[in-house]
């Protein structure tokens, strides 16, 4: 990774001033760059968005609650030796062949440097991010099957994404750079609209984000919209040619947005949403 590469955004990612610098903190400080937030706000995007910028390629290693530290690392494929040896297939006399590179060994042995993505890492179990730690701090780790230890070839930018679901431990903490990606004001969420729907009606667009952001400030909603929902209600929107004024009642009051399944994900948040549509009507 060149010291001089900087992150300055993309015409199709909207990043603020604050995410730019974090990111080539991170590519000054080479050290993971964290990256917390709801859902929906882009954390998946910005490392496909930065290994496009900086012309890297990208690796993803998407963790589910199943995942183990090792399985990116690598695997020992010790069911397939067992039945090639009952064969008597030569192939079993190299262990080798039975060693199956997880994505970190890919991104450490790869031609040039790379972004790696380690996806939505609060998934998986507590212990997860500890078994990294060595791993993500020296660029290096030991293959005891094969008796060689691995080192990165080029330092990655590796990426890690979360949702907070839970607390990483604080050992991993301190060998990250951390970003909070806050949830767009909406002059930023105008100009992710821009990018999307650059030729959508300003009088629909105006009116569907302050729908969009009263949505998300009703209080008790089990899921808030993000932002990936606002983009896809929009969509529809324009596909059902849905005119602005289809948003508000005639005195101006809210109503349950058209096609508010893109919008309210759960049942509960829509009943709780036309109970407040309701009683705001009765008061009238």
């Amino acid at each position: 990774m060149r010291p001089s590469q900087r992150f300055e955004g993309s015409d199709s990612y909207v990043a603020t001033h604050d995410l730019k610098l974090a990111v080539n903190a991170a590519l000054t400080l080479q050290r993971p760059l964290l990256i917390k937030g709801e859902p929906g706000t882009g954390k998946t995007m910005l490392a496909e968005e930065v290994a496009a910028a900086l012309g890297m390629p990208l690796m993803q290693w998407h963790i589910k609650s199943t995942t183990k530290a090792q399985q990116g690392l690598y695997e020992y494929d010790a069911v397939s030796r067992l039945r090639d040896s009952q064969l008597g297939d030569e192939r079993v006399k190299d262990i080798h062949n039975y060693i199956v590179r997880g994505v970190l060994w890919q991104a450490f042995t790869a031609e040039q440097p790379v972004v790696l993505l380690i996806d939505e890492i609060d998934k998986a179990d507590i212990e997860f991010p500890n078994d990294l730690l060595r791993e993500l701090d020296r660029m290096e780790f030991y293959v005891y099957e094969t008796r060689e230890m691995v080192r990165a070839v080029h330092r990655p930018l590796v990426i890690i994404t979360s949702n907070n679901e839970k607390e990483l431990p604080d050992a991993f903490l301190r060998r990250c750079f951390f970003h909070y990606i806050k949830f767009p004001e909406k002059e930023t969420m105008q100009q992710i609209v821009d990018v999307h729907f650059p030729n959508l009606k300003k009088e629909l667009l105006a009116q569907a984000l302050q729908t969009f952001y009263e949505v998300r400030e009703v209080a008790g909603l089990k899921k808030k919209p993000s932002t990936s929902e606002l983009l896809d209600w929009l969509k529809l929107l324009l596909a059902e040619d849905i005119p602005p004024e289809a948003l508000r009642s005639a005195d101006n009051k809210s109503i349950v947005p058209p096609l508010h399944g893109a919008l309210l994900k759960n049942e509960q948040d829509v009943h709780l949403f036309e109970r407040l549509v309701f009683m705001s009507r009765a008061n009238r």
